[in-house]
């Protein structure tokens, strides 16, 4: 892809680098690992980054729709690849009249100028302009018609709005709107630091709109990048989701008890386990990588514990991760297909297969087979996963159970549909508690 003829601060730059994005997560890649892969291809600054970033997104969320348009407009499909994605990103930002983001002449002109930088592309210049003028000219009939069929009107992928409606036929539609949605920015204030009254005190004083929502949990009015955001850096306050920010109190940890998070990155449950208590806590990922991440927040948020890589379906004592010695207390947020948290990343609904679910469920299984093991008599497991699908939530806690006669099951939230209020505002998340008889 040419980007050395455009602005680098140009809305062209922009479209043109958001489409590539969305290029590669059509080739199977994940929206954040495509944009840092764009980013690094195209040098741009960061206010460009932030552009190309917030156009990839409205796109994830939009797709569907910009597709179904764009198989009306176009009498063939265009090619190359990047061609058409660039078409659906500017059908995007020119359908959402909710919410515009650049005036409709701009977007057009500017995908035209997009176009016309990459030899590959040059040639269809006229075709975008009229695909695009066109859609201007006609985009209440071609909204219409597009909202007709099941792709258009949700923008996912037809299998997941079935599913969704065979699994919750009284609340899919509120589902899918609400995964429809940008999310918003919670934050987690670290209560051995401050407290929320004083916290959203520092806020005000800021110039910063929000309000509590949850017991250490506090929902900014706008979304700011988080060094803007006051003692972030200090280590006051994290980015965690409402719902997420249950399952450390769920896990009842004392001081000085043996703690596990398996499946531990980014770390946001592991830092908040370590701020409500004084525990020896172990947490473990299978990817170094992932595991780095932990390893920033907590020395953002001056806390320790020991990081492990390894596999949490694995490790027995003598011959793994595991030492052998029992853990009071032990959170398993097993693998899922995230289907609860597409608001915030949309491009999961693009990603996923049908099969995904059956195949993760089975491998979680696993894992809490194995983790069980490894629990004290009288200790508890928590498990969490962010789907809504209830083969991986309610259905994987049922089964759990029957495998394993000494496991009780305690009082603990199930399964927490997404939901964006005035009073409730969180990601679909399943919580089930279990006790060791």
């Amino acid at each position: 892809m040419t980007y050395s003829t455009l602005k680098k601060d140009s809305l062209a730059f922009s479209l043109l680098g958001a489409a590539q994005a969305v290029a590669l997560v059509r080739d199977g890649a994940a929206l954040p690992q495509a944009l840092t892969q764009v980013f690094a291809q195209s040098a741009a600054p960061a206010p460009t980054r932030g552009a190309i970033q917030d156009i990839a997104y409205r796109t994830m969320r939009g797709v569907g729709r910009a597709e179904t348009l764009l198989n009306n407009l176009a009498s063939r499909p265009p090619e190359p690849t990047l061609l058409h994605c660039l078409l659906c990103v500017a059908l995007c930002l020119l359908a959402d009249v909710d919410d515009p983001a650049y005036e409709n002449f701009t977007v057009v002109n500017q995908a035209v100028t997009a176009v016309d930088s990459d030899p590959q592309m040059a040639h269809a210049k006229g075709m975008v302009n009229a695909v695009l003028r066109r859609f201007l000219r006609e985009r209440e009939a071609l909204m219409a018609s597009a909202v007709k069929t099941p792709l258009g009107m949700w923008n996912y992928p037809v299998w997941w709005i079935d599913r969704m409606k065979a699994a919750y036929p009284q609340q899919w539609q509120a589902i899918l709107t609400a995964g429809n949605a940008p999310p918003p920015l919670t934050l987690r204030v670290n209560r051995r630091k401050t407290g929320v009254a004083d916290y959203l005190q520092s806020l005000s004083t800021h110039g910063i709109g929000a309000r509590q929502i949850g017991a250490d949990a506090i929902r900014l009015d706008n979304a700011l990048p988080v060094a803007q955001i006051p003692g972030f850096e200090d280590g006051l306050a994290s980015v965690q989701d409402a719902g997420a920010q249950l399952a450390a109190p769920l896990l009842d940890v004392q001081d000085g008890m043996r703690v596990l998070d398996a499946c531990a990155a980014p770390g946001g449950k592991t830092g908040h386990i370590l701020e409500i208590a004084d525990v020896d806590l172990t947490a473990l990922d299978n990817n170094a990588k992932r595991l780095q991440r932990i390893t920033q927040n907590l020395e953002r948020l001056q806390l320790q514990a020991t990081l492990l890589q390894g596999d949490a379906s694995t490790g027995s004592a003598g011959g793994g991760w595991w030492d052998g010695l029992p853990f009071d207390r032990i959170l398993a947020d097993v693998p899922c297909t995230a289907s609860g948290i597409v608001r915030r990343h949309p491009d999961i609904r693009w990603l996923r297969r049908k099969t995904d679910t059956e195949q993760l469920a089975t491998l979680s299984a696993k894992i809490l087979d194995n983790l069980w093991q490894m629990l004290r008599p009288d200790g508890k497991l928590l498990l969490v996963t962010c789907s809504v699908w209830p083969q991986e939530s309610e259905a994987q806690a049922v089964a759990f159970a029957a495998r394993n006669a000494n496991a009780r099951r305690l009082p603990a939230p199930g399964q927490l549909l997404p939901t964006a209020d005035t009073e409730h505002d969180h990601d679909g998340l399943f919580y089930a508690l279990f006790q060791k008889c």
